[in-house]
Parts: C-alpha cells; sequence; structure tokens
C-alpha cells in the first residue's frame, strides 16, 4: 500500500516536471480555439486533468504535441464560441479602433486554419509536431499554413486600405486586390 502511493506521487511529480513548462502554451492556443478568457481557462484546467489521468500511459517522446492533441479535443467537447461575436465583456468594446491585430485576424479564419497559424506562429511548433496536435498529416499542415498566411496578408492589406484616407486613394476609389497563390509559376 505504501510503494503505490510512492509510485503515484513519484507519477505526479514526473507529471508536473513534464507538463508545466508547456501551460502558457496550451493557454495561448486554448484562447485561439475557445475566444474567451474563461473559456480558454476552463479548457486548459480540464486538458491538465484529463492528461495527468492518461500519463501512466504517455509513451512519447514530446509531450508538448500530446498536452495540445489533448486540449484540442477537450475544447472540441465544449460547445464552440468560435465563430460567433465576442461578447462586450470579453473584448471590452464590439467597435474596433484602429487597424486590427494579427490576433483578431487569425481569430477571423476558418477554425482549421487558426488552429495551425497560432500553432506555428505562436508556439513555433514544426510541422510535424502541429500534425501530430491536428491530426491531420503534414502537408495539409503545410498547405494550411500557406492559405491562412494568404489569408492574412490579405486581410491586413484590405484593413490597410480601408484605413488609409479617401485623399490618399488612387482615381475612381476601388482598389483592386492582389492575390496571391501558392505555387504559381
Amino acid at each position: 500500500m505504501m510503494r503505490s502511493a510512492k509510485a503515484g506521487n513519484k507519477t505526479a511529480q514526473q507529471f508536473r516536471d513534464a507538463a508545466l513548462p508547456w501551460l502558457d502554451d496550451a493557454y495561448a492556443f486554448a484562447q485561439v480555439l475557445m475566444r474567451t478568457e474563461a473559456d480558454a481557462e476552463q479548457a486548459v484546467q480540464d486538458c491538465y486533468l484529463r492528461a495527468q489521468r492518461q500519463f501512466d500511459g504517455f509513451r512519447g517522446t514530446a509531450i508538448r504535441p500530446w498536452l495540445l492533441a489533448i486540449l484540442k479535443t477537450v475544447c472540441q467537447e465544449k460547445p464552440s464560441r468560435r465563430g460567433s461575436a465576442p461578447d462586450a465583456g470579453a473584448s471590452g468594446t464590439l467597435e474596433r479602433r484602429g487597424p486590427p491585430t494579427i490576433r483578431q485576424l487569425v481569430d477571423e479564419l476558418p477554425a482549421p486554419l487558426g488552429e495551425v497559424i497560432a500553432l506555428r506562429e505562436y508556439l513555433d511548433l514544426t510541422y510535424k509536431e502541429i500534425a501530430e496536435v491536428t491530426g491531420v498529416p503534414v502537408a495539409t499542415v503545410m498547405s494550411r499554413i500557406a492559405e491562412a498566411r494568404g489569408l492574412l496578408l490579405a486581410a491586413r492589406r484590405a484593413a490597410q486600405a480601408h484605413q488609409e484616407p479617401a485623399a490618399a486613394r488612387p482615381a475612381g476609389g476601388t482598389i483592386k486586390p492582389t492575390i496571391y497563390r501558392a505555387n504559381a509559376c
């Protein structure tokens, strides 16, 4: 009985040592997936509880992708707030002042694109690690990242064009957007 308790404490300590350094990364990813601080905090807490219960069965070499994959599953199981307009309490105000931030533009991306770009650019995961987290092939990760970057660039340019004064706009008042295509010759 005593030996079992010591083994449990050792496993708990090993889990803390392995998982706690990635808590900030988990929270950043949860914010992208859940969109509100309260939902993100709850998702991370649920993720870490689930991961601790499953830690004995963990056989991988890198715990961060494993944790983030669990977090993604936890977020998918919760009622999604993604795609709904943020409430005034969550953002402070419904009106934007100035050009949108990169985080706002990422939030407006479709969920699969927002996930991969957040994992790559916010958390600096490799394509292989992103594939582990999202459960898609590396080639799909690469194409989603390319598409997300293209959409972010187009959205940023559109926001900048909208912000510039009317006098600075070209004659005729219309701006033709530039479309970038991956692998175009």
